[in-house]
């Protein structure tokens, strides 16, 4: 019924409160199921929106490759590929899109943990796509870093607020810290629809609280191991925020956003 997938919605909202595409979607959606034949409305709008995501990919994976340079070792975090979105993907659509160009001789690929999104999803769309990937743990980053083992790093967004700062899965402020400090070049690659104009900077974007069993150990199809102890108390943000001041760049479907373009008010409402 209506009333039921209004609730849905509204549940589906508050679960994310981080990402701001989905909120995006969902009030496209909520326009939707406010028609007389709601179920068709629904559906179209639906389709509207992965082949319009499909078309934010495509443009954001030929923005960013071009700033791709031969040979390059690449870092990336999380999952931002074709599992991700209803396109080629983000961050990963830049690092595919640059391989097809011959530019790509490796990947290193994090695993995100706690819940390893990089070991699972990433490692595998790579070897689908016969990209030269290594999977490491998050921890190894600055040694590959100082090693000079790594040319750039590119990871997604979740939401970039108005003056440039960016909430992306935890992790990726300390890649950033650590690409500063070895001054390597840190892109964020995301659509335009991930910008939220009417959140200032990077203290206004809520942060997912996520459950303490992440952390504490895990679960799949193996079964279930803990590894804490009973009584541990436990921390577990789903993003963190990196400031606008980390980044070299923010790669959009419209094209490359450079850090002076950021400090002159280009995300600004």
């Amino acid at each position: 019924s209506r009333d039921a997938l209004a609730q849905a919605l509204e549940v589906l909202r508050a679960a994310r409160p981080t990402a701001v595409n989905l909120m995006n979607n969902l009030d496209r959606m909520k326009v939707a199921l406010a028609q007389a034949d709601f179920a068709a409305a629904l559906g179209q709008e639906a389709l509207r929106l992965v082949e319009e995501d499909r078309q934010l990919c495509d443009n954001i994976a030929e923005a960013g490759s071009a700033l791709v340079k031969p040979e390059s070792r690449l870092l990336t975090h999380c999952n931002t590929g074709g599992l991700a979105t209803a396109g080629v993907g983000t961050a990963l659509g830049v690092i595919a899109r640059a391989h097809q160009q011959g530019k790509v001789a490796n990947v290193w690929v994090g695993e995100t943990r706690p819940l390893l999104q990089g070991g699972r999803l990433t490692a595998w769309e790579l070897g689908e796509l016969a990209i030269p990937f290594q999977l490491i743990t998050d921890s190894m980053a600055a040694s590959l870093m100082a090693s000079g083992q790594v040319d750039a790093v590119w990871v997604g967004a979740d939401r970039i607020a108005a003056n440039g700062d960016v909430a992306n899965k935890i992790g990726t402020y300390s890649l950033a810290v650590l690409a500063h400090y070895h001054q390597i070049p840190f892109y964020v690659a995301a659509p335009h629809t991930t910008l939220d104009r009417q959140c200032a900077s990077g203290r206004d974007i809520p942060i997912e609280q996520r459950a303490a069993s992440e952390v504490t150990g895990a679960a799949g199809s193996f079964g279930s191991v803990r590894w804490a102890p009973e009584a541990a108390a436990v921390c577990n943000p789903a993003f963190d925020v990196t400031p606008a001041a980390l980044i070299s760049g923010w790669v959009l479907d419209t094209g490359v956003i450079v850090p002076e373009a950021v400090k002159a008010g280009a995300f600004q409402p």
